[in-house]
């Protein structure tokens, strides 16, 4: 069984909002292309599993991975198929590596949300006899998760407002976001209302493109870069799936995962630990929920900690340098954007967005309306 499992190379194609100049293999193979020429690897010699990320809605056929599995390497190949959010594709390929099964692993997901209509394709994940035929989505589930969450810690709109501007700013610095630009929090606030509180710049626009990462055994990585960033711990958790099962504003699977992935890091304190975080802030009052979720400030804290500053880029605690699911990131590709973004920032090759001295990261992907699924990993260099 091997010790540890490396990030050794990372490629992500440009986000927009709509990619009609390449389909679904070719836009996959954008990324994959990049991350093997990054590396130095090639399939199928180098690459012994291969796991990608999709959904059969999403994509508008059944086995959504078919159209990408020569590109992927899965031509009379084994070819695993992760459905949901990308950040658990990596825990996936990460147990692969440390069973002793693998050594080296390729993941890529990929999703062109400009086909399809997201409210349909979300209202499917509702139990179809009490909920589904309401109408609900992720959008009006959100809001009612805004508002419980804003009731009972006493967040405000502005201060979901803050994590727009501040994200918004970042993704000037990210040649990939789709969506960038300098915004006040008056902007966000008069943005048209969609679920009341959200507003259209507090919710994540839709993207197409797709992110490749490849996995290494400890052996096997020292051979491929001489910067490897490493999965010091990893954890997921599933919440109740009925909306009324579970109080909102709470964060219950997020800080089991959170606490499993710190437990196998060894981190104790991750406020004095960690040096940047990027989460899935696919509504911007998320970014505020999951920071207290991953016990980055106390409950109720996040809106005053974003106001002061501590979350820019030149903080104390950067979070989402990139630019976030708010710059424009595709459903379930968001996981994995946000594990890719955090290992370009220890590998010190994020360009712009490079925070200094980052030494030790946290990623967070989430799946399911409110946070249903989490998945925390945590990564250092």
């Amino acid at each position: 069984m091997t010790e540890r499992v490396a990030i050794v190379g990372v490629a992500q194609t440009r986000f927009a909002p709509k990619r009609s100049d390449v389909n679904y293999g070719e836009m996959a193979y954008e990324a994959i292309s990049q991350v093997l020429k990054d590396t130095g690897l090639a399939l199928p010699e180098d690459i012994d599993s291969a796991i990608s990320c999709s959904h059969d809605i999403w994509d508008g056929q059944t086995i959504s991975d078919i159209g990408i599995t020569d590109v992927i390497g899965g031509h009379l190949r084994a070819e695993e198929k992760m459905a949901m959010d990308g950040s658990t594709a990596v825990f996936y390929g990460a147990v692969g590596i440390l069973s002793g099964e693998y050594s080296c692993t390729l993941i890529m997901a990929h999703t062109k949300m400009s086909q399809t209509n997201r409210h349909i394709v979300n209202n499917v994940a509702f139990d179809p006899i009490y909920t589904r035929m309401l109408g609900f989505d992720f959008t009006s589930a959100a809001a009612l998760q805004a508002r419980r969450y804003m009731y009972k810690y006493g967040i405000t709109r502005e201060d979901a407002a803050r994590v727009v501007v501040k994200n918004l700013a970042n993704a000037k610095r990210n040649p990939c976001a789709s969506q960038s630009g300098d915004f006040t929090v008056a902007d966000v606030l008069s943005s048209p209302a969609v679920a009341p509180p959200l507003h259209k710049l507090d919710i994540a626009p839709d993207a197409d493109g797709a992110v490749a990462l490849i996995l290494a055994s400890e052996e096997r990585a020292r051979k491929i870069t001489d910067k490897p960033v490493w999965i010091l711990g990893i954890g997921t958790c599933y919440d109740a799936h009925y909306l009324g099962d579970r109080d909102l504003a709470d964060t219950f699977a997020l800080e089991k995962a959170a606490g499993r992935a710190y437990a196998m890091a060894g981190i104790k304190n991750p406020r004095r630990s960690v040096d940047l975080a990027e989460v899935g802030d696919e509504f911007s009052y998320q970014e505020l929920l999951w920071l207290e979720g991953l016990g980055l400030c106390d409950r109720g804290e996040a809106g005053r900690f974003t106001a002061s500053g501590a979350t820019a880029i030149g903080g104390k605690l950067p979070v989402n340098p990139s630019g976030g699911l708010l710059s424009g990131v595709p459903a379930n590709v968001a996981g994995l954007n946000r594990v890719a973004e955090a290992a370009l920032q220890l590998r010190g090759e994020a360009g712009d967005r490079q925070v200094r001295g980052a030494n030790i990261a946290v990623a967070q992907g989430h799946t399911g309306f409110c946070g249903q699924h989490q998945c925390v990993v945590v990564l250092g260099n």
